[in-house]
């Protein structure tokens, strides 16, 4: 039993340093380049001026606000 573990860790070994040499060595396919990411609109507060992406705004009378609680506050 000991000679059959030892010969499946050695071949376990070898498997592994023969990957390790070919990904150093650059034999693998490049991966494909990811698309960039979308690039979204963004708006400021119209209370506080923070600016953040426009998916994220509470509208309210016409504007954006960062949070809830600014729609309850004036606009500057």
């Amino acid at each position: 039993m000991m000679r059959f573990l030892f010969w499946v860790a050695l071949a376990i070994l070898v498997i592994w340093a023969i990957r390790s040499k070919i990904r150093s060595a650059g034999l693998t396919p490049p991966k494909a380049p990811s698309p960039p990411p979308a690039i979204e609109t963004m708006t400021s507060c119209a209370h506080c001026g923070v600016h953040f992406p426009q998916s994220e705004a509470v509208r309210a009378d016409g504007l954006d606000y960062c949070s809830p609680a600014h729609v309850r506050l004036p606009a500057k």
